[in-house]
């Protein structure tokens, strides 16, 4: 037996083809009961059976293997799990006959409160805490509730039926229910059998919980569960999802393979989301929004939550990644997708440009020198993987690959793709193979220069003679530099964006000359337009809308002319975005000075742009922090022009909603305000008392909006300290009062922002 000990993968000796799982849960003892049967095809010769097993407890006299043509039944001689390794290891006294046959294991286990497996969650119902069921099992936790193969590219079927439950609970799994028994006050279900499906991805939830309910125009039954009595909160999601499972099937060509979609609201989740095949669950904040507590951005996340993992019902549940290493191809590309969803759905919100800012993370961590290739060739530890290198960066390389292809190319080579691989698994290369046939570009090698190695490169760009100069270089935050190389595709525009070119460099340097290139001449220093003929251009960008997930540095001239292009307003704003965030990511590297990020600061004075200030946000904070470390004796001076840089914005925006304003202005009211508190602006501070203590008297009073609940709640903390604790009582009151988990979130990230360093010897 110890020959299996250590070993990554299972051993191939069976294929299992189908489980039948039977679950008795105990929500009172906090324990369960079950037994499996899978349907095995012995497909070498071997006198023992490895699967995967934890934190359960096996009842050795109750495992056989029954062979299917002859009848005979095997008894293990030995019975044995190795935690360590999460596996199962059956032997036998003799080697097993080819074909197929029936494994039988009976078992239990306890519903434990880490969140993993199956576990319990806890809720209130008329003021008594009750537990619930809860199943998550992604990466390798089904091990935890059932004896399995516990790796994605050993698909099966599954029958799933829960007995002994109370017949007032609310019963769900993947599939719809067949069959259901009620004895007196117990009742078990049954489910119809699963299509063929990886085991991370099956789910069980046993509770106490209302619904909303629609359905597809093509008779799909979507429902949202929720804590009884919050049912509205879940009319939103169930909008979006009904209409995202509409785009979908039109976008993969390939409809939705379940009859019902289920998404239930968990009070105790691990993850955001999980995209469990039919039956998708979520923290709550992530799925409810509640139209007069919860906030603008509230009512985005839940839509682009939802998208990402409806997504994965297609990229990842049909079509499944065949190990862990693969994760960033499922992760990626939900998260790309959830926003061309979201985008369809909502275009006022300009979400690509607010898919920037989500992959900031990416290109951050990726700059560390302690970062991972996108594609990695081990996964001992799984569950590391799950980071922004696979989330954030993956998403961004399909989206280059996708500007780089073309929307229309791209979109048919997928869904070729999808029903090449459907009800399969895949790898990284078969969507480049696929998307290689169907665009005729190199796209395994062009992709594999940034999947195969971390990182990513600073293009740096001068001019020199009318010629352009590129030249490629690792970018390291730590201001070294790294050995990459990557095939980058390069886009540029010359004083407007109708004059543009784009070409992939290969090597570490390339010269183009600019007038045979663009059909322009660069402007002489301090010039400013084109003249009749577009023979000039006044300034250039590199990298057009943000669609390469590089960074680029320009000489001294070539950034001035930028700098006047931005204060012109002649920049998209997916390009001021990114000359911001390229400028302080270089200062921060030591590759540019302060004083040049400090002078292009000065040009987004008036921006008014969500996704452009709230970079800007970001970027000011951090600034405010550096200095408060380095140079104490000028923060105040540090924070006055970080205050000036948004004061024309936060006038415009004022602080209540007005008639008609877009989602976006009601989401960045609420981060210019939290700003300007946390810059010490008495103003700000002194309205947002005011209208805190209405709050206080009301809570629904007008002047707290939910927009501005958590601004409010920030300047509130600046007035904190060791001898004024009435502001933080305050607001730890409400916290005990509410029961909607965006508004407690709202507060806990609040009570940290306090400029006087305290401690308190209790906190709830």
């Amino acid at each position: 037996m110890e020959q299996f000990k250590g070993q990554p993968r299972l051993p191939k000796f069976a294929v299992p083809k189908r489980y039948d799982i039977r679950l008795k849960p105990d929500l009172t003892a906090c324990k369960f009961g079950g037994s499996v049967a899978v349907d095995l095809d012995i497909v070498a010769d071997t006198r023992f059976l490895v699967l995967n097993a934890a934190k359960l407890s096996v009842n050795a006299g109750s495992v056989s293997f029954t062979h299917q043509d002859s009848s005979k039944v095997f008894k293990p001689s030995k019975v044995e799990i190795f935690e360590e390794d999460g596996i199962l290891v059956l032997e036998f006294g003799e080697t097993l006959p080819f074909g197929l046959g029936v494994l039988a294991i009976s078992f239990e286990g306890i519903l434990n409160d880490s969140m993993k497996g199956f576990y319990r969650s806890t809720y209130e119902h008329n003021a008594e805490k009750k537990n619930m069921a809860v199943t998550q099992f992604e990466p390798v936790d089904a091990r935890r509730c059932f004896p399995c193969w516990d790796e994605p590219a050993w698909k099966a079927t599954f029958k799933i039926t829960l007995a002994d439950v109370p017949s007032e609970l609310v019963t769900l799994s993947n599939m719809p229910v067949v069959e259901e028994k009620v004895d007196g006050h117990l009742k078990t279900v049954s489910y119809l059998e699963s299509p063929i499906m990886s085991t991370y991805l099956v789910a069980i939830v046993v509770g106490l919980f209302d619904y909303v309910e629609d359905h597809t125009s093509d008779g799909i039954k979507v429902r949202v569960y929720c804590q009884v009595g919050k049912a509205n909160q879940g009319k939103f999601a169930l909008s979006v999802a009904v209409r995202t499972l509409e785009l979908y099937k039109e976008y993969f060509a390939v409809p939705y393979s379940l009859p019902k979609l289920d998404m239930v609201a968990i009070p105790d989740f691990s993850v955001e989301a999980m995209e469990n095949y039919g039956l998708v669950t979520y923290r709550d904040a992530a799925l409810l929004f509640d139209e007069q507590h919860s906030a603008a951005s509230n009512k985005q996340n839940v839509a682009v939550a939802v998208a990402h993992e409806l997504a994965h019902q297609w990229f990842g549940n049909l079509v499944t990644m065949e190990w862990w290493t693969h994760l960033w191809l499922n992760e990626g590309f939900a998260t790309w997708v959830s926003y061309l969803a979201t985008d369809n759905l909502f275009p006022e919100w300009q979400i690509w440009t607010q898919f920037l800012d989500e992959c900031t993370g990416g290109l951050r961590l990726d700059a560390l020198e302690e970062s991972h290739p996108i594609e990695i060739n081990h996964a001992d530890e799984v569950d590391e993987i799950f980071d922004a290198i696979s989330y954030t960066k993956g998403a961004f390389l399909i989206l280059m690959l996708q500007s780089y292809l073309g929307a229309e190319c791209f979109q048919r080579s997928l869904a070729s793709y999808i029903r090449k691989h459907a009800s399969s698994n895949a790898k990284t290369e078969d969507l480049w193979a696929a998307l290689e046939e169907g665009s005729g570009e190199p796209v395994n090698k062009l992709m594999n220069s940034w999947t195969q190695q971390k990182g990513y490169p600073v293009v740096s760009v001068k001019v020199k003679d009318q010629k352009l100069e590129f030249d490629q270089t690792q970018f390291l935050s730590s201001g070294s530099q790294g050995d990459g190389q990557w095939i980058v595709p390069i886009t540029l525009c010359c004083g407007s964006y109708n004059v543009r070119k784009s070409f992939l460099l290969q090597t570490k340097s390339r010269t183009l000359d600019i007038k045979e290139f663009l059909g322009c001449s660069i402007a002489e220093t301090g010039s400013r337009g084109s003249n009749e003929n577009n023979a000039l251009c006044s300034w250039i960008k590199v990298n057009v809308d943000q669609t390469g997930f590089y960074r680029v540095k320009y000489n001294e001239e070539l950034a001035d002319k930028l700098r006047n292009a931005i204060e012109n307003k002649y920049l998209s704003a997916t390009d001021r975005f990114g000359v911001l965030d390229d400028s302080f990511a270089l200062s921060m590297a030591r590759q540019q000075s302060f004083a040049s990020l400090l002078t292009l600061l000065g040009a987004y004075r008036e921006e008014l742009d969500f996704t452009v200030l709230l970079n800007l946000i970001t970027i000011s904070y951090k600034l405010a922090s550096i200095a408060a470390d380095a140079v104490p004796e000028l923060l105040d001076l540090i924070n006055q022009f970080l205050i000036g840089l948004l004061q024309y914005s936060a006038q415009k925006l004022g602080w209540d909603p007005k008639p008609g304003e877009s989602h976006l202005d009601a989401m960045l009211r609420g981060e210019i305000l939290a700003a300007l508190a946390v810059f010490g602006h008495d103003l700000t501070i002194n309205e947002a008392s005011r209208r805190f203590h209405a709050f206080l008297d009301d809570r629904n009073t007008a002047l707290l909006p939910a927009d501005i609940r958590k601004a409010v709640y920030v300047a509130v903390m600046q007035r904190v300290s060791t001898s004024n604790r009435s502001g933080y009582e305050s607001l730890l009151r409400v916290y005990r009062e509410t029961d909607l988990s965006q508004e407690k979130n709202r507060i806990l990230s609040s009570l940290a922002l306090c400029p006087e360093h305290w401690k308190f010897s209790t906190f709830f």
